[in-house]
C-alpha cells in the first residue's frame, strides 16, 4: 500500500452569498469550511515545497470558491474538488466540507452542511 500524505485545513470562516432564497444573496452568511486533500509523496522524507501540495494554494482555491455565490452547496463543494484536482494532479482523494451557520429556517438552532468526497 502506498503512503498517504493528508493536507488539512480546519475551521475557516468566510462570509458569502451561496444560497437559493433572495435574502441570502442580499445579505450573505457565514460558512465555515474544512478541507482534506490526500496525495502519495514522491520521497521518503519530504524536504521541499515542490513535493507537496501547498496549503498556501488550497486557501486560495477557497477563498475564489467562496467569493462566486452558488446556488447549492453542493455545486460549490464539487468545484472546489474539481479545481484542487485540477491545480494538483497529484491528489488522489478530496472531502470538502461547507457549514451554512445561519440557515433561513424559522426556529432553527445549529447549522446544515454538506461534504463532498471524490477519490481520483
Amino acid at each position: 500500500m502506498p503512503d498517504v500524505m493528508t493536507i488539512e485545513l480546519r475551521g475557516l470562516s468566510f462570509h458569502a452569498f451561496h444560497g437559493l432564497y433572495e435574502e441570502e444573496k442580499k445579505t450573505g452568511n457565514e460558512f465555515r469550511v474544512e478541507l482534506r486533500a490526500d496525495y502519495s509523496p514522491p520521497g521518503a522524507i519530504l524536504t521541499s515545497l515542490e513535493d507537496t501540495v501547498n496549503y498556501v494554494a488550497l486557501y486560495e482555491i477557497l477563498q475564489e470558491a467562496m467569493k462566486e455565490p452558488r446556488a447549492l452547496l453542493e455545486t460549490l463543494v464539487m468545484e472546489i474538488a474539481e479545481t484542487i484536482h485540477d491545480r494538483f494532479p497529484q491528489v488522489t482523494k478530496v472531502e470538502v466540507s461547507v457549514y451554512k451557520l445561519h440557515p433561513p429556517i424559522a426556529a432553527f438552532t445549529g447549522s446544515v452542511g454538506v461534504t463532498y468526497k471524490k477519490e481520483y
